[in-house]
């Protein structure tokens, strides 16, 4: 409190060139998007139009509700890409705008045609969509930080988890797309880092055709049983599916009687409307009021990554962007997201250390880090590349 008031002091005092003392600093976030996919395996999960938008929306109101006491306004100004839109001309015309800051919710090839462009403009990302760990690694950019876990760290938390429990014997399932190899890579790369065995991989290859007809449930229960059977004696089945292509019809749907993980079953991630420790069914409720539905990961990774910003704002009483991203990158970072501690970056790769939560669809099942997994920095480095792994170089 002492440090918000002292910002209070300086920024009273100092005022602004050009700007009467009354005048608020308007601070402005961009938000850059491309629409989610409508495709998926249940109706239930068919994302909102506004997904992750809303969560960029309602860190706004957060942001602005202190830093009306710095004098500040956040704003933010979207801009969303259709499939053929350029991405270096939507970012150009945030940074015209007066945007220093963009929020991402782009694939990976996207994120960095813009990174790479907007260096030129002395613009942050703050990824708050993808993935992939090639960008914390060989394609890291020192402009670009990530909200957005890792599938390393996802798979990490599956993990530690399945092993605490003794299911420590994997069948691995993995789908036909690049997505899916990619998250099997990860998973078996935990399963070797943990202590877990996988004793079978089988891949289900995607033939295309209609996901949802009115013969489905008669042939779905009829296929899953034939693809899971004759496999050697296992503790639960892991499945690589990001393409939603399979993995949600195998839990009660095995030849075997064995639990489901991964992407479908136990499943890990930064978030799931159930959630409601560490005080966070405040914000669930907030969220729920202002938009009539329940919030999502991409909603609260884009509320984080607009936290952040506010967050450095009110640390620095400042809207120099350079002073912001400083301040960010330095030890002295921390955001609170209603994960039970403050959140903090890694320096090494600019990936913010998060817990991961494991929903069954229903119930947060657990939290990972779990316990007895120790770190000597923080538990938190025990999901992902830690840093001595790591081959980040920053351009």
């Amino acid at each position: 409190m002492f440090r918000i008031f002292l910002a209070v002091c300086v920024l009273m005092v100092s005022g602004g060139a050009g700007r009467s003392a009354d005048e608020p600093v308007d601070i402005k976030v961009g938000y850059l998007r491309q629409l989610p996919s409508k495709l998926r395996l249940s109706l239930i999960d068919v994302p909102s139009a506004n997904d992750g938008l809303a969560g960029a929306q309602l860190a706004i109101d957060d942001n602005n509700a202190t830093g009306r006491f710095l004098n500040q306004r956040y704003t933010l100004v979207e801009k969303v890409l259709g499939e053929s839109d350029d991405p270096v001309a939507a970012m150009n015309a945030l940074a015209d705008q007066g945007v220093s800051f963009i929020v991402t919710s782009l694939d990976a090839d996207r994120l960095l045609k813009v990174a790479d462009a907007g260096q030129a403009r002395a613009e942050v990302f703050i990824n708050a969509s993808a993935l992939d760990e090639r960008l914390r690694e060989q394609d890291c950019r020192a402009n670009v930080i990530h909200v957005a876990p890792t599938r390393s760290m996802l798979a990490d938390a599956l993990a530690q988890y399945l092993v605490w429990k003794k299911w420590d014997k994997w069948v691995l399932f993995k789908g036909s797309h690049e997505k899916d190899v990619l998250f099997a890579e990860a998973l078996r790369h935990a399963a070797t880092r943990f202590g877990a065995k996988i004793v079978e991989e089988r891949e289900f290859k995607d033939s295309g055709g209609a996901r949802r007809t009115d013969s489905g449930v008669a042939e779905i229960q009829r296929q899953m049983p034939v693809v899971t059977q004759g496999l050697p004696p296992h503790d639960v089945l892991v499945t690589a599916d990001e393409s939603e292509v399979f993995a949600g019809y195998l839990p009660f749907r095995t030849w075997d009687a064995r639990p489901v993980a991964g992407s479908a079953g136990l499943v890990p991630g930064t978030w799931n409307a159930a959630f409601d420790q560490w005080g966070a069914v405040q914000l669930q409720n907030r969220f729920t009021r202002a938009f009539q539905r329940l919030m999502t990961s991409q909603d609260v990774q884009a509320w984080t990554a607009v936290r952040m910003i506010g967050e450095a704002g009110v640390r620095t009483a400042s809207a120099d962007s350079g002073k912001m991203l400083a301040f960010i990158k330095g030890p002295e970072f921390s955001v609170a997201a209603f994960k039970g501690q403050k959140l903090t970056l890694r320096g090494w790769n600019l990936q913010l250390r998060q817990p991961i939560l494991l929903f069954d669809g229903r119930n947060t099942v657990s939290v990972s880090p779990q316990e007895g997994f120790l770190h000597q920095v923080s538990a938190l480095d025990t999901l992902g590349l830690d840093r001595p792994e790591t081959k980040c170089k920053f351009k």
